[in-house]
Order: structure tokens, then C-alpha cells, then sequence
């Protein structure tokens, strides 16, 4: 009886056999895995909790890779410390576990019951500790700053005393960095974020049982790219973070969902590289010029860089874009023969990276644009 039971046992865990036929016969006994949206809280919460498996799966298979060398060529990898390298990476693989499991664990106390998703997102887990450096920690103060400051400059512009009173809108607001800053100069701020792999992390940030101080966590975001490295210290080394400590409050909301669902009456919408991510470009500018108050006032920054695979309904160029959003309406600072009434309103491209690698041989740049525009009264 035993000889029957063990491998069924076996199979379902899928310790023995081929993957497809354990895979299989779990089905048949606990059903088989829902298939979530895509940037749904069960599919972020699965693909935290899969990170050290998926990522460790990638080790195994450099490793296979690397003993397919002759003994010569192995004895040279050896001296040059290659394995001692692999096994750094499967070390530092744990430590980020660390994060990634909290957020996980998050998901699941804030959301009970979470089903578990079909398949777990090794590629954006990676992107979104990438963000945690961007956002939330002093060596990504750089690429913050060149992206920032800019829709930062127009909000200084307004006098304080009238701050508290206006409403700001961030949709696309990722890890909440943006967001976060407009609040603390005392607007009514709202960050709007579609994807769970974002406002997962970003709970995770904000509940002060899992975030309790600056500079608590450590990562080593970087470890698992090894091409384009000046050293090993460089592709191994950890970054603190959060710089500071964020956290909702009267002056900071968090609204997730879909911005094309989302209602409200706002003074300022600002985007930071947003606007490429809609499916329809065209029903994202018209949600935009609708949530503006008369005389509000639409901030943007970001590249062009649609969604792939013909997911786009419409993929514009800039002078498009510009033109689209003069057809639903906006006045564009500076065009049109309108004047510019401050160099900080001035229309402009911004040179600045996206979630890059300070100490890499190579960078992805972005003349990203910047524009001022605003809902006539």
C-alpha cells in the first residue's frame, strides 16, 4: 500500500517526476490555480512570496551553466572565484527574501482567504526593490531629484497659506515617492496606483509593524544582473532604505485601482512617466482634463514608451500627444503663442534614467518631457 501511496505523495509535491505530470495530478486532487488579473493583490502577494524560489531556480540554472566546462576551464573560473560568486548570490537571494516574504505576509494579513495565483512574476518582483532604491533611498536621491524637482518647482509656486486647500492628484504613483513629497508641502495629496506589485510594497513602507525606522531594511537589488559590472563589490553591494519614514495621513491618501475608475474633484493632477502606460492614451487624457477643477492645473514628465505587443490602442508621438490634449481641452504652457509665465512652467525635455544602476557600465537614459497645462476656467 505504501509503494502505491509514497509516489501520489511525491508526485503532488512534485518531488519526483516530471513537473507536467505532478502539476497534473495535484490538479486532479486540489483543483487547479485561478488565473488572476494581472496586477491584482493575489498575483503580487504570490509572486513575493515565489521570489526566493524563482530567484534561487535562476542560480541553479548558472550553475548548471558554468559546470559544463572542461576541467581546465572550470579550475579557471575557480581561481577567479566564479562559484564562491554563485554562492554569494544565492546568499544575498535570502536576505532580499527578507523583504519580499514581509510583503507577502502583508498581502495575506490585510487581505485573508488571498487565493493563490496560477504563476508568480520573478521580473516585476525585481522591478519593484529596484523602486524601493529609487523612491525610498539616499543613492537614488540623483535619479529622484533630476525627475522630481521640476513638478516639485510648479507646486512651490504656490503660496503656502492657500496649500491645504488644494487637491492634488498622483495617478500612477508607484512606490509613492512623488506623492509623498507634494504632501509634505502641505497639499490634500492623493496617490492613485493600478498595479498590487507597487501598493503591496508601498504598505509595506507605510505599516509601522513591518517599517518602523528609517534606514530599517536592506537590499541588494543588483545582484542578480551580472552583466555590465565594474566589480562584484558593486554588483553585491546593499542598499538602507527608507531614507525617511512615510506614512498616510490628513495631507497623504492612498486610492488604489484603475485611474480611468477613479472620481473625485481635484486642483492639480500631476503624472510622472505615466501617461505611456495607458492602454488608450486618448481616454486617459479626457479622465484627466475631467478630474481638473476649472483652472486646474495638469503637471507631466515621462517618456513615450507604450505598452508592447499591440496592446496600445494608439501608439502617438509627442507632437500627437501635445495636440491631443489641446483637443480635449487643456492650454499648454508656452504653445499656442500663450506666454510663459515662469521658466518653471516652461515646456522642456529632462534628461534622467529609470531605476538605474549608479555603478553599471551602461545606462538607459530618457529625454523624458515635461509640460505645464491647464483646464480653462
Amino acid at each position: 500500500m505504501l509503494a502505491i501511496i509514497l509516489p501520489v505523495i511525491l508526485l503532488m509535491f512534485g518531488l519526483w517526476g516530471p513537473p507536467q505530470l505532478w502539476k497534473t495530478i495535484r490538479e486532479v486532487i486540489q483543483g487547479p490555480k485561478k488565473h488572476h488579473d494581472y496586477f491584482s493583490v493575489e498575483h503580487a502577494a504570490y509572486s513575493y512570496a515565489q521570489y526566493r524560489t524563482l530567484a534561487l531556480a535562476e542560480v541553479t540554472a548558472m550553475r548548471n551553466s558554468y559546470v559544463k566546462l572542461s576541467r581546465a576551464h572550470k579550475r579557471i573560473g575557480y581561481d577567479l572565484g566564479y562559484p564562491a560568486k554563485l554562492r554569494t548570490l544565492e546568499e544575498l537571494t535570502a536576505l532580499n527574501a527578507h523583504v519580499t516574504d514581509a510583503i507577502a505576509d502583508l498581502a495575506h494579513s490585510e487581505h485573508p482567504g488571498l487565493a493563490e495565483a496560477a504563476s508568480g512574476d520573478l521580473g516585476r518582483v525585481r522591478e519593484t526593490l529596484k523602486h524601493f532604491v529609487r523612491d525610498w533611498s539616499t543613492e537614488g536621491a540623483a535619479e529622484r531629484a533630476a525627475i522630481l524637482t521640476p513638478v516639485l518647482d510648479v507646486l512651490r509656486r504656490v503660496p503656502p497659506a492657500r496649500r491645504a486647500e488644494m487637491r492634488v492628484l498622483v495617478p500612477g504613483a508607484g512606490l509613492g515617492r512623488l506623492a509623498w513629497e507634494i504632501s509634505e508641502l502641505g497639499f490634500d495629496t492623493t496617490a492613485n496606483e493600478l498595479s498590487a506589485f507597487m501598493t503591496r510594497a508601498l504598505r509595506f513602507l507605510l505599516a509601522p509593524h513591518t517599517t518602523a525606522r528609517a534606514e530599517q531594511h536592506t537590499l541588494h537589488p543588483y545582484a542578480y544582473w551580472f552583466s555590465h559590472q565594474r566589480s562584484s563589490a558593486a554588483l553585491f553591494r546593499g542598499v538602507r532604505f527608507p531614507d525617511v519614514l512615510p506614512r498616510l495621513g490628513p495631507r497623504l491618501r492612498l486610492a488604489e485601482g484603475d485611474f480611468l475608475a477613479h472620481r473625485g474633484a481635484y486642483d492639480v493632477l500631476a503624472t510622472l512617466f505615466f501617461v505611456d502606460t495607458a492602454i488608450n492614451a486618448i481616454a486617459t487624457l479626457e479622465h484627466i482634463y475631467a478630474l481638473l477643477r476649472p483652472g486646474g492645473t495638469w503637471i507631466n514628465l515621462g517618456p513615450l514608451l507604450w505598452p508592447g505587443g499591440a496592446q496600445a490602442r494608439v501608439e502617438l508621438s509627442l507632437d500627437e500627444v501635445l495636440r491631443l490634449a489641446e483637443m480635449v481641452g487643456f492650454e499648454i504652457e508656452g504653445e499656442g503663442g500663450r506666454p510663459v509665465e515662469a521658466e518653471a512652467l516652461r515646456r522642456r525635455s529632462v534628461r534622467c534614467e529609470y531605476t538605474g544602476d549608479s555603478q553599471a557600465m551602461m545606462k538607459y537614459m530618457y529625454d523624458a518631457e515635461f509640460w505645464v497645462a491647464r483646464k480653462p476656467v
